[in-house]
């Protein structure tokens, strides 16, 4: 299970976006980097064809890596750390490590 999922409510921690609050777009398990929306603009250029015959340059949203992101608990709406517990039906769910809350699906 992942600590940091799609649409789950992050703060940057470290990088040029720092202490900036966003949302998570995308996650990519296999390099442990996610895609989060408005952070980390990067430039592309892009080269002229049929559907695009201006070309031009562009900014998108470049990954980020999952170690520099923190969730904020829509409890105590603070940067947390996230832990695991198994509840009582045996459900594995994430939880707020400040204030022990349960963390949306």
């Amino acid at each position: 299970m992942s600590k940091i999922r799609k649409n789950d409510q992050i703060v940057v921690m470290a990088g040029k976006d720092r202490g900036k609050k966003s949302r998570v777009m995308r996650v990519y398990p296999e390099t442990n980097q996610a895609l989060v929306e408005k952070i980390n603009y990067q430039t592309v250029y892009l080269h002229k064809s049929q559907t695009n015959p201006q070309g031009g340059v562009a900014k998108v949203e470049g990954r980020i890596s999952v170690s520099n992101l923190k969730i904020v608990c829509p409890r105590c709406s603070k940067p947390t750390r996230v832990g695991f517990t198994i509840l009582a039906d045996g459900t594995k769910q994430r939880i707020c490590k400040r204030c022990h809350e349960i963390l949306g699906a």
